[in-house]
Order: C-alpha cells, then structure tokens, then sequence
C-alpha cells in the first residue's frame, strides 16, 4: 500500500485499518483469534473470575496483526473507544519500534461509520501537518 496516511479505530473485537489518499481509501478488517471476555458479571464475580486481574490476557496476536496491516503508511493514526488503541501502541512499541515512530496520535472515538472515520482522519492530518 502507498498510501502515506493511515488511521485504525479497534476495540477488542475488531480493527478497522483504513490507509487514506486525496482520492482512495483502502480498507481492512482485522479480527481477534479469541474474542475478548470481560470477566466481571452484572451480578458479581464467580469464584474463578475472583482469582487474577479479573481480566483476560491481551492477545499480542490480534496486535500484531493490526500492525501488520498498518503496513506501508508513514503516519498513523490510532483511535476507539477503550483501552486496546493504547495496548496496540504498547505492542508496536515493544515489537514493532519503527511502525510505533509513525503513530503521530491517539484519540478517543466510539464507533463512527466507515466515512465519518475517514473524514476524521482527514481532518486530523490536515490539522496536523498545518501545525508543522
């Protein structure tokens, strides 16, 4: 991919990898090879949930996968909803230290569609290179 803009929204359960040019937008999507479980139950923890974190693992497949995808852009940008977009950038920093020099932000976004996605990294590029 030639694109020199890349923006992933992910959460635990999927990462949208958007590369981004004036005229084209290639998409994918990455899944996990485990869907993340949360623990903690409405009603209280069980006897097995109590021991541990009361989380599961990260799973530096998943991570490693979306950093795979990241592939090619020169600057990226990571946003979602929860914790995973800092796990993704504590993966490419121990694992992948040239992919995580390319991360140039870190936003909080729920869940936009595919556009308001795109048209928000856009936005941010643009802001971005003005502040240069």
């Amino acid at each position: 991919m030639s694109h020199y803009h890349a923006v992933v929204w992910l959460d635990h359960a999927e990462a949208r990898v958007m590369h981004i040019a004036p005229d084209d937008v290639e998409k994918s999507v990455v899944h996990p090879t485990q869907p993340h479980r949360h623990l903690h139950h409405r009603r209280g923890l069980t006897h097995d949930d109590a021991v541990g974190s009361g989380r599961a693992p990260e799973d530096q497949a998943y991570y490693h996968e979306v950093i795979e995808a990241l592939a090619g852009a020169q600057e990226i940008l990571v946003v979602g909803p929860g914790q995973a977009k800092l796990a993704l950038i504590k993966h490419a920093a121990a694992h992948d230290p040239l992919v995580a020099q390319k991360i140039v932000g870190v936003e909080t976004v729920d869940h936009p569609s595919d556009g308001q996605l795109v048209a928000y990294a856009r936005k941010y590029f643009v802001a971005k290179d003005r502040m240069l």
